[in-house]
């Protein structure tokens, strides 16, 4: 089936930045990107593999303070509300994800369509031994200069595994919008997809929330 005329017209008329320009556009937009200061969402979780999971909770955070309510089970809204309280970063933060100009090499591969824009494709390598989570590949909106999808490995003790996260624009904010990841767990293969929703940023979420 050919393209729409004016998906060819658009796409056509957007002209590809050169690679560098783009570089140092994600350095710069990644230095001056505010994390808000507090945010309540909803993320739904779905895990196949050696334990099965399908949950939907709710999250208040306030800097590094989580609430974390469990909504549903097994497609099932709960009786009983779940709650768990910690203190811990966020760690689906894209400026905590973000591959660093100075700690990868990012080697440009490919521009890809996004609506009436490209994004750009990078290679990931690190430049430094690195553990735990690593980065592979990263796609650089073309507009807010942001990571629109980080491809990523990771290797331990407990896990070794790959998948990828997704972000895009909430209320001014740039948040994850979806993750997938697959793993091998105690000898057996994981696969998990979360995805986020309904985000809200107040400007401040009472003390009492995490109590």
């Amino acid at each position: 089936m050919n393209a729409p005329l004016l998906a060819l017209l658009l796409l056509g008329a957007a002209t590809p930045l050169d690679s560098q320009v783009v570089l140092q556009s994600y350095a710069s937009a990644l230095a001056n990107l505010t994390a808000p200061k507090a945010m309540i969402f909803v993320y739904s979780v779905s895990q196949a593999g050696p334990t099965d999971i399908d949950q939907r909770h709710r999250v208040y955070r306030s800097g590094v303070d989580v609430r974390d309510e469990t909504l549903e089970v097994d497609g099932t809204p709960v009786r009983r509300k779940s709650v768990r309280i910690a203190r811990r970063p966020d760690p689906y933060a894209v400026t905590a994800l973000a591959p660093r100009v100075g700690e990868y090499e990012l080697l440009f591969l490919d521009t890809v369509a996004d609506g009436d824009h490209l994004d750009y494709v990078y290679e990931a390598t690190p430049l430094y031994r690195s553990g735990g989570f690593t980065v592979d590949r990263i796609t650089i909106d073309g507009v807010r200069f942001l990571p629109r999808r980080i491809d990523f490995h990771t290797s331990g003790a407990l896990a070794t595994g790959s998948g990828s996260i997704e972000f895009g624009p909430e209320s001014g904010h740039w948040v994850a919008l979806a993750a997938t990841v697959s793993a091998v767990v105690g000898g057996g293969v994981a696969r998990e997809r979360i995805l986020f929703s309904e985000y809200r940023f107040p400007p401040a979420l009472p003390k009492s929330t995490f109590l």
